[in-house]
């Protein structure tokens, strides 16, 4: 043994020898006394220990993606605490991607991040200084996961023979659709009827009228998208429903036979777009959590889900391996009828646009 480990030894040794000679010397309630203290003293210890918060993160989306962010929720949540040793509890908020963004500009709904259907409901929430301006450079493919369009579902059979966007506005049949006003499924349908018009040689007065006539045959407008297909799927209302591609597709697997999609020849391509809220993270110090979760969404993992889900992954690959499922159709991008999303925005939905001149609001009539 080492000089300085006999020492230490040495030392040791000597140090128990005096606490047993002091024990001895003392009188039971002083031992009473001691052991009280060191109880007190783990007591307030105890009382001053405050845990780590809870990691808590709150995701506000739009209508048709609760069952998308459940299960990526769950695989996210898992992941992160595989790295960290912390599990994140996420809150999901979903309704008519324009009425949810307007409800986080409003302070009613925290989000620490937004996953919404149109790249302009972040424009939104960017011209009132929530979200920075630079949004969609902080993340891959322009803050997109995925992208998705506007197909049509109808009955088994396809009783009414609808194929593309001028069988909707035939005598008799009746259009179930969201409402634009609120709903980026409803907005995207305006688009889509729109530039089907347009892009094979129509006039800006032929779409109007179009879609003037799309109106007249949608008996109601609902607020948001899963509200539109319960109406059509399940209390069985209305020969078509004009809905997102995730949402005809699920649908039709529940409907055990009795729905069918079918692809226009010609629809939009839809880029929801995600950001965190920087007021919020800033706020509740979510910010390292938020840019995490976000991030995942663009992992082969997430994509693999996300294409399982119905929605196009933004992954070439993951589209690829999913590609069976989702029908060909030609697709166009917004900057064929407008400059960009936030152009589309105001010139379709903005006070005196397209919408104006052709919608009138249909809130549905209750029995």
């Amino acid at each position: 043994m080492s000089t300085r480990n006999l020492h230490g030894a040495e030392a040791r040794v000597g140090a128990r020898l005096r606490f047993a000679r002091l024990v001895r010397t003392l009188r039971p309630l002083d031992v009473v006394g001691i052991a009280a203290i060191a109880v007190a003293t783990i007591a307030i210890g105890a009382r001053n220990y405050e845990p780590p918060a809870e990691l808590h993160l709150l995701n506000v989306s739009y209508d048709p993606t609760r069952e998308l962010y459940r299960d990526l929720n769950a695989r996210f949540a898992k992941q992160y605490q595989a790295r960290t040793g912390r599990l994140p509890r996420i809150e999901q908020s979903h309704g008519g991607s324009s009425r949810q963004a307007r409800s986080v500009i409003a302070g009613e709904q925290a989000a620490d991040v937004v996953t919404l259907a149109l790249p302009s409901d972040i424009g939104a929430l960017v011209k009132r200084g929530v979200v920075a301006d630079a949004w969609w450079k902080r993340l891959p493919n322009s803050a997109r996961p995925y992208t998705s369009t506007i197909a049509f579902v109808v009955r088994r059979g396809n009783p009414r023979g609808l194929r593309d966007w001028p069988d909707l506005i035939r005598p008799g049949i009746e259009i179930i659709t969201p409402d634009p006003k609120t709903s980026g499924n409803g907005k995207l349908s305006v688009l889509a009827a729109y530039g089907a018009v347009v892009l094979r040689g129509g006039t800006d007065a032929d779409a109007r009228a179009y879609l003037k006539s799309f109106f007249d045959h949608a008996a109601f407008l609902d607020p948001a998208a899963r509200s539109t297909a319960n109406a059509f799927a399940v209390e069985r209302l209305g020969d078509v429903h004009v809905a997102w591609e995730n949402e005809a597709l699920r649908e039709v697997a529940e409907s055990k036979g009795e729905l069918e999609i079918v692809m226009p020849a010609m629809s939009i391509q839809a880029d929801p777009s995600v950001a965190w809220v920087d007021a919020n993270v800033s706020l509740h110090h979510t910010e390292e959590l938020a840019r995490a979760y976000l991030e995942f969404l663009f992992t082969d993992e997430a994509q693999d889900l996300i294409a399982a889900m119905g929605y196009r992954p933004t992954n070439v690959a993951a589209l690829e391996r999913h590609r069976e499922q989702f029908r060909p159709v030609e697709l166009f991008f917004i900057e064929r009828i407008a400059a960009s999303w936030e152009d589309a925005e105001q010139r379709f939905f903005g006070e005196n646009g397209v919408v104006d001149s052709v919608y009138h609001p249909k809130p549905r009539q209750l029995p």
